[in-house]
């Protein structure tokens, strides 16, 4: 039986961490801000948003959020961003994907400050993140490597395997397995004999938005598989990309869904934009 990966214990761990930092910030006169922007009324964007506002709460950062009408313009959305870059009482800036297809989203993540890019999508940091001097991380990914540490999983020379090469997750999910000395493969939708590939794996980790689509045959016997995926099966339910059924007794350590990694993207934007406030506050360089 694998070991169950606790995402609600680690994030409730990193966000006490940053609520502390932030209450010495203070004593300084510093407090970290966070603006999410919004455009629209997508009913999932408005469940993170609404999740991110009450982990601001929590941390006891300043919170602003933005909603714009669906048909806002570039322009007007470029110069609201402008206008947040500006501001110093604002660490970081999330502007909510997906846009509206009228909307250029490259245009959009381009024009936010690199030291307030707190979702790490910006193309400085991306490439920051590439050569391994970042000072922040994609969430998600981030939020991953922190659950593998909890776990007391060693990457180094560990083969990993990443399912998955969006740019959100799966590109800087690899760079990251990396930098800690793991070799990694990134599979897709042209992987040929996926499975075999995937056994080859001492970590695993899924994320392509496909439902139950990773089965036992894909593991690794002890493996540490990690379920990004975030779907509803068949009855409706939210489920993973991993079919955690069949591969709990295969695996050596897993992350259920939800409560895995989930709830540590949030707590790893918290993170990002505590480091934020530090860095235009000249704490770091």
């Amino acid at each position: 039986m694998a070991k169950l990966i606790n995402g609600k214990e680690v994030s409730a761990q990193v966000k006490a961490r940053v609520a502390a930092e932030t209450e010495e910030l203070k004593k300084k006169g510093i407090v970290p801000g966070l603006a999410v922007i919004l455009v629209g009324d997508d009913p999932a964007s408005q469940v993170y948003v609404r999740n991110k506002k009450r982990a601001c709460e929590e941390v006891g950062f300043l919170s602003e959020e933005y909603r714009l009408a669906a048909d806002v313009t570039q322009d007007e959305l470029l110069s609201l961003i402008e206008s947040l870059n500006a501001r110093s009482d604002i660490s970081g800036i999330l502007v909510q994907l997906p846009l509206p297809k009228h909307l250029d989203e490259k245009a959009v993540l381009n024009v936010i400050s690199p030291l307030k890019d707190v979702d790490a999508f910006q193309p400085v940091n991306v490439g920051r993140i590439m050569i391994g001097d970042y000072h922040f991380l994609p969430c998600t990914p981030a939020g991953v490597m922190e659950l593998l540490k909890s776990a007391d999983v060693d990457l180094c020379g560990k083969r990993a395997v990443v399912i998955g090469r969006s740019n959100i997750v799966g590109k800087p999910m690899a760079m990251l397995l990396m930098h800690e000395n793991a070799t990694v493969t990134i599979c897709h939708s042209r992987t040929k004999d996926l499975p075999s590939v995937c056994r080859e794996a001492d970590v695993l980790v899924a994320a392509i938005g496909k439902a139950k689509f990773v089965t036992a045959d894909f593991v690794k016997p002890g493996a540490a598989v990690i379920d990004v995926g975030m779907n509803r099966d068949e009855n409706g339910k939210l489920c993973g990309d991993v079919d955690f059924d069949s591969v709990e007794p295969v695996a050596g350590c897993i992350t259920p869904v939800p409560g895995g990694v989930g709830p540590m993207t949030i707590a790893m934007l918290m993170q990002n934009t505590l480091m934020a406030a530090k860095i235009q506050n000249g704490m770091i360089k």
